[in-house]
C-alpha cells in the first residue's frame, strides 16, 4: 500500500507519494503567495493551502493506482493562527510564524503574566511567533474577527478540516501554540483563560500518529481514492522532519535548513531550560524534544542569492570556497532577517555584515552567510550543552542540507559528525511515516523510523577547522551583545 505525506510549508507545500518500503514514488510541489500587509507582518490565505494540497494530490496521483493510497499525513508550518467562524469559514488571513506584530502582547504575557506562570502552564514562555500572543493581539485590534471566532486552529489542521471534517490538532503542533500543557498533553485551561477563549473553541488534541479520520466522500471522489483511506493527525513540520530522519527516541538530534533553521533534540523525559532559550515540546513519537528555532536559515542565503547578488546558482557561488577558507573568513553575518527566536527572543534584531575591508570579496560575504546560520544553530547548541545534554552527531534535512558545504560547515562550528540520508523529503516523509503507523504498517512510530530512514553519508570534522571555528564563533557572540540596543533604536 502507498501514502501520502503533506509538507505544508511557508512558501509551498511538497507532497510525497511513498511505499511501506520508504521508496518515493512520485512528489509535486505546489507553492501559494505571502502576503506582507506592513513591515514585520506575514499573512496567508488558508483556502489557498487547500487549493494546492488539492491540486497537488491530483498532480500526485496521476498515472498511479488510486486505489493503492490507504493513508494521508502531514508536516506543517507551526504557530500560525487559523481562526474559523461558525460556519467553518476563515474569518481573516492567517497570521503566520515569522510574523513579528506581537510586541506588545508577548511583553504582557512574559512581563505582567510572568514568564514562570507561562513556563508552569504550558513549559514556554512567548515568543513573537507563537499563536497565544496572535489572539490577544487579535482581540485587542480586530474585536469583531474575535467576536466571531468558534473555532481556532494551525495551518496543517485546516487542511485536515478540510479533508475529514473533523477539528483536531496534534501534540507537538500544539506545543507551539502557548496554550498547552506539554508534560500533561492538554490544553491549558490557565493560558485559554489569559487569552479570552474556551476549550470548546480549541480543536481535538490527537498523538501525531493517531487516525482523526477518513476521507469525506466528496473529497475521495475528487482525488480517485477511496472513501475509507485514514487520516492521521500529523505533526509540526520540525517533529515530522525529525521522524523523517530518524531523530526518535532518546538524545536523538536533527539540524534542519528550511527557511527557519532549527535543532531537534529528541528525549524519553520531560524537561524543560530553566530560561527557557529552548522550547520545550511534546513529540511526534508520543515522547518529548527540546528545540531551538532561528527564523532565517535557508532563507538568508535565499535572500543574499536572489535579492543582493541576483543569481540562482548557488552551487557555482559556493563552489569558490575551498577548505582552506573555512574559520578563516574574517567577515561576520548575523542571520537575524526576521528579528530572531532562540536564544535571543528579540524581534528587533536584524541582519549585519560586519568585518568587511577593501579586500573583501563576494565569496567572503557568501561565506558569511553559510557561516552566520551555523553560529547561530551553535548558540542553541551551546544551550542544550548547559542543561547537560550530550549529542554525539546530528542529521540533516531542509533545501540548505543540499548543500554539502554548508553541511561541512555545520560539522565543524558544531564539532560533530553530520549524517547526510538516502531520502532528504523532510518532513512530507515523515508526516507518511505517520500515516504508516496510524494504519497499522508498524507499530510505532520509532519502528518505523528505524526502518525506513538510511544515512547515505557522514561527514566528519576536521580538528584543525574546528579550532579555527572555535575562534570565530567566540568573536561571533559578541557582535549580537554589541548590537542589542542598535537594532532596538533603529526599529522605533
Amino acid at each position: 500500500m502507498n501514502y501520502i505525506g503533506i509538507d505544508l510549508g511557508t512558501s509551498s507545500v511538497k507532497l510525497v507519494l511513498m511505499d511501506t518500503a520508504g521508496h518515493i514514488i512520485a512528489n509535486v510541489s505546489k507553492s501559494y503567495p505571502i502576503d506582507y500587509p506592513k513591515a514585520g507582518w506575514s499573512e496567508q490565505n488558508p483556502y489557498d493551502w487547500y487549493d494546492a494540497c488539492m491540486e497537488g494530490m491530483k498532480e500526485l496521483l496521476d498515472g498511479q493506482d488510486e486505489s493503492t493510497v490507504s493513508g494521508i499525513s502531514f508536516g506543517g508550518q507551526m504557530h500560525g493562527l487559523v481562526i474559523l467562524d461558525k460556519n467553518d469559514e476563515v474569518i481573516r488571513p492567517a497570521i503566520l510564524w515569522n510574523d513579528g506584530r506581537t510586541t506588545k502582547q508577548c511583553e504582557y504575557l512574559n512581563e505582567v503574566i510572568g514568564r514562570d506562570k507561562l513556563s508552569e502552564y504550558t513549559a514556554n514562555i512567548a515568543f513573537a511567533g507563537f499563536t497565544a500572543p496572535k489572539i490577544l493581539w487579535v482581540k485587542e485590534n480586530e474585536p469583531d474577527n474575535f467576536a466571531k471566532i468558534d473555532k481556532i486552529m494551525l495551518p496543517k489542521d485546516y487542511i485536515a478540516y478540510r479533508l475529514t471534517g473533523v477539528h483536531c490538532t496534534d501534540v507537538s503542533d500544539a506545543s507551539g501554540m502557548l496554550l498547552f500543557d506539554v508534560k500533561n498533553r492538554r490544553w491549558s485551561r490557565q493560558m485559554l483563560d489569559i487569552c479570552g477563549v474556551t476549550e470548546a473553541q480549541m480543536p481535538r488534541i490527537f498523538e501525531s500518529s493517531e487516525c482523526v479520520g477518513t476521507v469525506k466522500k466528496d473529497i475521495a471522489d475528487e482525488l480517485g481514492i477511496g472513501s475509507e483511506v485514514i487520516v492521521a493527525a500529523g505533526a509540526g513540520d520540525n517533529a515530522a522532519a525529525a521522524v523523517g530522519t530518524g531523530t526518535v527516541g532518546d538524545g536523538h538530534c536533527n539540524v534542519s535548513l528550511g527557511t527557519s533553521g532549527t535543532i531537534f533534540i529528541s528525549s524519553k523525559e520531560f524537561g524543560v531550560d530553566s530560561n527557557n532559550a529552548l522550547h520545550s515540546f511534546a513529540h511526534a513519537d508520543g515522547k518529548y524534544h527540546l528545540m531551538g528555532c532561528i527564523l532565517s536559515a535557508a532563507s538568508a542565503n535565499g535572500w543574499w542569492m536572489d535579492k543582493i547578488l541576483g543569481t540562482n546558482d548557488y552551487a557555482g557561488e559556493q563552489s569558490q570556497i575551498t577548505d582552506d577558507d573555512l574559520g578563516n573568513n574574517n567577515v561576520y553575518f548575523l542571520p537575524y532577517l526576521m528579528g530572531e527566536r532562540s536564544p535571543h527572543n528579540d524581534e528587533f534584531a536584524r541582519g549585519t555584515f560586519t568585518g568587511m575591508t577593501m579586500d573583501t570579496e563576494r565569496k567572503d560575504m557568501t561565506q558569511a552567510v553559510l557561516e552566520g546560520v551555523a553560529f547561530a544553530i551553535r548558540d542553541c547548541f551551546e544551550v542544550a550543552k548547559s542543561l547537560g545534554i550530550r549529542v554525539e552527531s546530528t542529521r540533516m534535512c531542509g533545501g540548505g542540507a543540499k548543500s554539502e558545504l554548508w553541511c561541512k560547515i555545520m560539522a565543524n562550528v558544531l564539532g560533530i559528525p553530520v549524517e547526510l540520508l538516502e531520502s532528504e523529503e523532510g518532513p512530507a516523509m515523515g508526516a507518511a511515516m505517520l500515516a504508516m503507523v496510524a494504519a497499522g504498517e508498524y507499530n510505532c512510530v520509532e519502528d518505523a523510523s528505524n526502518a525506513l530512514v538510511k544515512v547515505r553519508k557522514t561527514i566528519r570534522p576536521d580538528e584543525k577547522i574546528i579550532e579555527r571555528y572555535e575562534d570565530k564563533y567566540n568573536k561571533f557572540r559578541c557582535i549580537y551583545p554589541a548590537m542589542k540596543n542598535v537594532f532596538r533604536t533603529i526599529n522605533e
